[in-house]
């Protein structure tokens, strides 16, 4: 809820004041839930990169729903967290065999250090 102390974002975040900030009101950032889908057409951007929590709904979520609006999504692997590996490493599995490239924070960084999408 919004003003809670689970609605913060953590102190220890970079956040610059031209980082894009939004509310979602379901688990997908997308399907009615958010105006993320117009900014980033807005923007121009076709690469989501997906981190956060939980692995297996919020985050496993907006990642299917990403693909199905034709992003390319990346799943940061160790970027993410849920409540068991077991649930976690299902989800990578189901993402990488279907929904998105699945790497690490470390595979993230050089792609974006090459320039790359």
């Amino acid at each position: 809820m919004e003003g809670s102390y689970g609605f913060q974002l953590h102190q220890s975040l970079d956040v610059d004041a031209a980082d894009l900030r939004l509310t979602k009101q379901r688990h997908s950032a997308f399907a009615g839930s958010s105006d993320l889908h117009e900014k980033l057409q807005a923007a121009g951007r076709d690469t989501l990169i997906v981190t956060g929590t939980l692995t297996n709904v919020c985050c496993e979520t907006t990642t299917r729903d990403a693909m199905q609006l034709n992003y390319n999504s990346v799943f940061v692997s160790d970027a993410n967290g849920t409540r068991s590996d077991e649930e976690h490493v299902a989800t990578l599995i189901n993402l990488a065999l279907y929904f998105a490239d699945v790497m690490t924070t470390n595979e993230v960084e050089r792609l974006i250090a090459k320039g790359l999408s």
